[in-house]
């Protein structure tokens, strides 16, 4: 069984948050048996995610970590040395070729495509600036939205 996690870029960390976190992924492994989890870049969800799997993996050590990459197609192989010291696995889906901006929403709809369960941290008044300053909608947004019409086992986390 496989799990992604998909959150804002910057998110407000607390005690509760890192606790819910412990609790709901080692569910996942104990109870429903999920033994690879989907990481993709640039969040500090996905971050403190990875740290409480890392640290999971201490106990579980069956369980894999997985970067799932939106960019770098042919990995020099001193990025690739650097990615299998940090994952167990890296991975870039044939979706994303060629995407070019949407490479993050490709490689975030092949994870949830590939996940059974899919991890979320969602604010709902969350709106990013794009580079010229200007809000848009929220990626995890998109990606929350899509998990939904794939009917996945969706868990959804917050500063509330």
């Amino acid at each position: 069984m496989n799990c992604c996690f998909i959150g804002h870029r910057k998110i407000e960390e607390s005690e509760k948050l890192i606790n819910d976190l412990q609790l709901i992924i080692e569910d996942l492994i104990v109870n429903k048996g999920v033994s690879r989890f989907m990481f993709g870049s640039k969040s500090q969800f996905n971050d403190l995610c990875y740290d409480i799997v890392s640290e999971l993996k201490n106990k579980y050590n069956h369980i894999v970590r997985i970067y799932v990459r939106s960019m770098y197609e042919n990995l020099t192989p001193y990025y690739e040395e650097y990615l299998h010291e940090i994952y167990d696995e890296t991975i870039y889906p044939d979706c994303v070729k060629n995407s070019n901006r949407l490479s993050y929403i490709k490689r975030n709809e092949y994870m949830i495509n590939n996940s059974d369960f899919c991890v979320f941290y969602y604010e709902e008044n969350y709106k990013p600036r794009n580079y010229k300053g200007v809000r848009r909608n929220s990626g995890t947004k998109v990606a929350l939205n899509y998990a939904m019409k794939k009917r996945k086992n969706i868990i959804v986390l917050s500063k509330n």
